[in-house]
């Protein structure tokens, strides 16, 4: 028995002290990690920018130690990392050129058109893009199109077919779990209740829609066409055929691909450009590479700050444990009054990705949004979504700027109630009973969001005329806002979602364009020359990133990487139990591709 108590006592010292030995391992080794992700990349002489493309984009991302620790590719971008690397990669002499290499990656339409007018600036430098992929997706090819060689595998493809709409619709799920949704709702274009009562579109969203999907093709054709010198007409004439499952060969034809190449030829292609021997090793610069290379321009020493401060995600009045991917109001909110308090800050581009959510939410940072821009110019720059209340939260800005395929407008508020009567009763066996004072003292009685009992009429009529001053509220800050009247917003409005080319010509917009263009006009609004740009929120650090719901965060990225667009859905069901129950927001995921 001694024996045995000496050998477990042994074992578990021994656990114990390899327990420690492992910890201080892994310290040391992320210590490592966290050095060399702040250490400057020298750039070699004759490198190349290799911009490899796969997984997801997003407006910023923050980096997962974790992932480089085993030496794992980024399966998320941040499209601030993307422009910023290629602006430096257009300043650095030593960089003769940018070979995309895309795969699967997910992004809309919009940022895929800063990512390729960035290419286009970088192309004034007289440096290279060589582009190159087994298989290009259309959204892929539209982003490489750009380049001065297409490249296709001689057994690869390129996907050409055109762009459509893919909305999920819940409503007979919903049934089956016992569940009824009542709606309420002010605008005959708010089709994000759709999903929970009906199983297909509504005439209205399906005449916006294919408006809005008519004007992004149109960009799209147009923006090929100039590249690749070939008519409208034709690349609707081979969109109609549904390239995609073409032979290699007839992309030469066609003249939507310069060549067919294998890997190692192109390869051997890029040394050729950049004056290396075949026998040579290629030198290449990886997006993470890229991010710790030193802009060449003098450091700034105005002390002035042009402040971007990134709103992306759903809105919610306050996140809570949810992080990824949504916009904390009541955190927003506190960051703007920072920033309206902070001498140094001269303007602030407020990049808004946003299908909205919260109308509550929205409100607070509206009128955040309004106080800032009594002390200092607020400039806008829409991305991929900026409707409904990522909308609400914009119109109050002294200028706003959107990309040509941007979702906006959605000017419209709804609300949902989920009943679970049906659900309680007969599958699971429960039963409720009430005691009150007053007619409607029950009225929020539910279990977790769900309430036992449907709302009857005259709960129903409050709810409505609920909604209703929330839509009279949304309008009028828009009026104000964009200095119209009520009547001119009420005919934009009604929930319906316009294009950024379309906003424009309604008014809604003040002119088309990226980040870039909305800096530039801060800094012309402020009255300065020299200036830094900060983004804000400040990043975590990465000791921060390694104690804050790691686990969370890595689940997911790799969610995101095998969902793609339909991972949006999932998370705003998720956010369901969080939710304020008036909304104003698009449909939880137009699903364009």
């Amino acid at each position: 028995m001694k024996d045995f108590l000496k050998f477990t006592f042994a074992s578990v010292i021994g656990v114990f002290l390899a327990g420690i030995v492992f910890t201080i391992l892994g310290i040391i080794t992320l210590v490592g990690v966290a050095a060399s992700s702040e250490t400057e990349t020298t750039v070699k002489d004759n490198s190349v920018f290799v911009l490899n493309l796969k997984g997801s984009l997003s407006e910023r991302v923050q980096v997962n130690p974790f992932q480089q620790l085993l030496g794992e590719e980024f399966e998320a971008y941040g499209l601030d990392d993307i422009l910023s690397s290629i602006k430096k990669a257009k300043e650095n002499d030593n960089i003769k050129g940018i070979y995309i290499q895309p795969s699967a990656f997910g992004a809309s339409y919009a940022s895929l058109e800063e990512i390729r007018h960035a290419l286009l600036e970088f192309k004034d430098s007289g440096k290279f893009i060589v582009a190159y992929a087994d298989q290009y997706t259309q959204g892929m090819y539209y982003l490489s199109s750009v380049a001065d060689k297409v490249i296709v595998n001689p057994q690869g493809n390129i996907g050409w077919h055109g762009i459509g709409m893919h909305p999920v619709f819940f409503k007979n799920l919903v049934s089956k779990l016992g569940l009824e949704v009542q709606v309420f709702r002010v605008g005959t274009y708010k089709s994000a209740v759709e999903p929970y009562i009906a199983t297909e579109m509504s005439p209205a969203n399906r005449e916006q829609m294919t408006e809005c999907l008519g004007t992004i093709w149109d960009r799209i054709l147009t923006d090929v066409s100039e590249s690749r010198q070939i008519p409208v007409d034709s690349l609707n004439a081979y969109a109609n055929r549904y390239m995609d499952f073409c032979q290699a060969e007839e992309y030469i034809q066609c003249r939507l691909a310069d060549t067919l190449m294998y890997k190692d030829e192109v390869i051997a292609y890029l040394k050729q450009l950049t004056g290396r021997d075949k026998d040579d090793k290629l030198n290449s610069l990886s997006i993470t590479d890229m991010i710790n290379v030193k802009k060449n321009v003098p450091k700034d020493k105005s002390g002035n700050i042009i402040a971007i401060y990134y709103a992306f995600g759903e809105i919610l009045d306050a996140s809570g444990n949810t992080t990824e991917n949504c916009i904390d109001a009541q955190k927003m909110c506190r960051d703007l009054r920072k920033l309206s308090d902070d001498d140094d800050v001269k303007a602030v581009v407020l990049r808004v990705n946003s299908p909205g959510g919260s109308a509550y939410g929205s409100e607070q940072i509206w009128r955040e949004v309004t106080r800032l821009k009594e002390k200092k110019p607020v400039i806008v720059s829409m991305g991929d979504y900026a409707a409904s209340g990522g909308y609400y939260i914009s119109c109050a800005a002294s200028r706003i700027f959107a990309d040509p395929t941007t979702l906006t407008g959605s000017i419209g508020i709804f609300g949902l109630m989920y009943s679970g009567e049906k659900l309680f009763t007969e599958t699971l066996g429960m039963n409720f009973d009430v005691v009150k004072t007053n007619e409607m003292a029950d009225l929020g009685a539910s279990m977790g969001p769900i309430l036992t009992r449907p709302l009857n009429a005259s709960e129903q009529e409050l709810m409505q005329n609920y909604v209703n001053r929330g839509y009279k509220l949304f309008v009028t800050r828009c009026a104000e806002g964009r200095k119209m009247t009520t009547e001119a917003i009420e005919k934009v409005a009604e929930g319906r979602v316009w294009t950024g080319i379309m906003a424009k010509e309604l008014g809604l917009v003040d002119e088309l364009g990226g980040i870039d263009k909305a800096l530039e006009a801060a800094a012309s609004q402020a009255g300065i020359e020299n200036y830094s740009i900060i983004g804000y929120p400040e990043k975590e650090s990465i000791f921060a990133t390694l104690l804050n719901n790691q686990k969370d965060n890595y689940i997911n990225a790799r969610l995101k990487a095998y969902m793609g667009s339909y991972y949006n859905s999932l998370k705003a069901l998720e956010n369901i139990k969080d939710a304020n129950c008036m909304q104003a927001r698009m449909p939880f995921d137009p699903h364009i591709r």
